[in-house]
């Protein structure tokens, strides 16, 4: 299984940067991981929010494939402890997913055709986080939910 780890918008900022290529380092030593940053539709500024959405929705589609098991990042999702997130992670492996994909929407959210195709919808927290932290945080918990797997010691409970 290959694990896809997609964000609308610019590349990682300096201040989190060595953090994700860290965690998404030791990522890769469970399962092939890489990041695609899909960069927000030319002429967003003039857009408004809903028709910008539309443009970021229509590239993230274009690079979706029929098999893909989409899990989208949203405050409105379901939440996880870091346990469920490794069972998730176990169970789309004994299934076979050939890709995982997890998806951060741009700075207003997602259009619906995302949501819809969507397999999963994912919360972090209730909280609302800056989309660099998101990614930070993204990339660490699936390397915890993989030591939790092999019952490693990086994960205390």
């Amino acid at each position: 299984m290959k694990i896809q780890l997609w964000s609308v918008g610019k590349p990682h900022d300096a201040y989190v940067k060595a953090g994700i290529e860290d965690f998404t380092k030791r990522l890769n030593n469970y399962f092939p991981a890489q990041w695609q940053i899909i960069p927000a539709p030319k002429q967003s500024a003039s857009m408004s929010d809903q028709l910008q959405k539309k443009a970021e929705a229509a590239a993230i589609l274009q690079l979706v494939e029929k098999d893909d098991f989409l899990i989208l990042l949203d405050e409105r999702g379901k939440q996880f402890s870091s346990t469920e997130l490794a069972e998730i992670l176990q169970k789309r492996a004994n299934e076979s997913t050939k890709r995982l994909i997890f998806i951060i929407g741009g700075a207003f959210g997602v259009d619906e055709s995302i949501t819809q195709r969507a397999n999963m919808i994912w919360s972090l927290s209730k909280l609302v986080f800056p989309h660099m932290l998101v990614r930070l945080i993204l990339s660490e918990q699936l390397y915890r939910a993989c030591t939790i797997l092999r019952n490693e010691k990086y994960h205390h409970m």
